[in-house]
């Protein structure tokens, strides 16, 4: 049910948080993080366009970041791993934040791979 309460035991006090209040928090929370996503995406300020941090511009970190936090949290509140067991709950979020940091790694050294071929010419084998 939407108006279903659920039990909280908060420091030895029990609170009742509704699925409503739950609901609103979450849109309030993305909402947020989207909404710094889209203004900087507009404003690009100079300071994190021009700064490279590991061969990407710091927007660019910020914009996987906020990504990643978003999807962490929609996997908390959504697939509900704040109710399980803390292995699960580590299984379940670490494993895509690696998988998406190894991503990034081979990404940039590709490119980087890429870049220098293009910008030194093709290398012709003489076989």
């Amino acid at each position: 049910m939407a108006h279903d309460h659920k039990l909280e035991i908060f420091r030895g006090l029990v609170k009742f948080k509704s699925n409503v209040s739950k609901i609103w928090g979450v849109l309030i929370f993305l909402t947020l993080v989207t909404t710094v996503e889209v203004i900087l995406g507009i404003i690009r300020p100079a300071a994190l366009v021009e700064t490279s941090f590991l061969g990407m511009h710091l927007l660019n970190w910020i914009f996987i970041i906020l990504t990643l936090v978003k999807a962490y949290y929609i996997a908390w509140d959504f697939m509900h791993l704040r109710d399980e067991k803390t292995a699960l709950r580590r299984t379940i979020v670490w494993t895509p934040i690696f998988l998406v940091c190894y991503l990034i790694f081979i990404l940039l050294f590709e490119a980087t791979y890429i870049f220098e071929v293009f910008k030194d010419g093709f290398v012709k084998w003489n076989f």
